[in-house]
């Protein structure tokens, strides 16, 4: 197996990378981000969307991706489990850090000219870096080609958002769409035709797609915040609205998993399970009003 550089001093200048790394804000003025895990880090390197600066390994975690660093060439560094504490500052037990470089942020254009799939996510105002990261893993789940976020929605490589992805956000291509919601229109330039998920019961039940309505080949699925849901512009930027239908006691799911529903449904759909009649989904905006609009 390759050589790894041990490190037995928490000063060492060599760690300066993964010092403080609860320090989002810290991170992107630098430039960097944080992955940590094993899986994480293996799917970092196998993406090959990022520069890996660095590895922060403990012993066992070197056996297993001692081979992957060495023949990605990325610098290794060797250290206990309590150096690794007293050097990020938390309780630590993931055995692997990453460190990896932001680079140049892409814009709309650039990964949709990337995506070969027919299916995209849209996220409108998540603040929650959870969220962030567990719609970005259902994305990745569910063949979805790239992941599309509106002004105020969390950094998809903030530490928690990538660890609650399981890596997902290192891997699947996203851009934000500055000019909010105007900007979807380059999504139909490119031919997605937008849902927009929300409980409003005006809204097209989700089982009836492909059901009685056939659909365009490409589709993006827009989602908004718990609570407030897709704002009103959001909501009429969309050509159709949907909704999962639920019980009268629970008008609304968590975003994650109103997500993953939704995103079984279409990639179902995209399979050909279910068969679509000649009645045709049409660039539509459905009228403002009625009920809150939700995940």
């Amino acid at each position: 197996m390759a050589s790894v550089e041990v490190i037995e001093d928490p000063a060492d200048p060599r760690l300066a990378d993964y010092r403080e790394i609860r320090d989002a804000e810290r991170r992107r003025r630098d430039g960097t981000f944080i992955a940590e895990g094993r899986q994480v880090v293996r799917r970092l390197i196998d993406a090959r969307r990022y520069r890996v600066r660095s590895a922060l390994v403990t012993p066992p975690a070197w056996a297993a991706l001692g081979e992957v660093l060495a023949a990605a060439e990325i610098p290794a560094y060797l250290i206990r489990q309590d150096i690794v504490e007293a050097v990020v500052g938390i309780e630590f037990h993931h055995g692997c850090l990453a460190a990896g470089e932001r680079g140049p942020e892409a814009t709309a254009d650039a990964v949709l000219a990337e995506v070969r799939s027919d299916r995209l996510v849209v996220l409108e105002g998540l603040g929650d870096a959870s969220n962030v990261g567990a719609l970005f893993r259902n994305a990745l789940a569910f063949g979805v080609g790239a992941v599309f976020l509106s002004p105020g929605t969390a950094d998809p490589l903030y530490r928690k958002a990538i660890r609650v992805s399981a890596g997902a956000t290192v891997a699947m291509p996203f851009a934000r769409l500055a000019d909010w919601p105007r900007d979807l229109e380059r999504l139909r330039a490119a031919g997605y035709t937008v849902l927009a998920l929300t409980p409003r019961a005006e809204a097209v039940d989700i089982a009836e797609l492909g059901d009685g309505r056939s659909l365009p080949p490409r589709l993006a699925l827009l989602l908004g915040t718990e609570g407030r849901g897709l704002s009103a512009e959001g909501l009429a930027a969309a050509d159709l609205q949907i909704r999962i239908p639920m019980a009268p006691e629970m008008d609304s799911l968590n975003v994650a998993a109103a997500g993953a529903v939704a995103l079984h449904w279409l990639s179902r759909l995209g399979r050909g399970v279910v068969q679509a009649s000649s009645e045709t989904v049409r660039p539509a905006r459905p009228r403002i009003g009625g009920r809150r609009s939700a995940d």
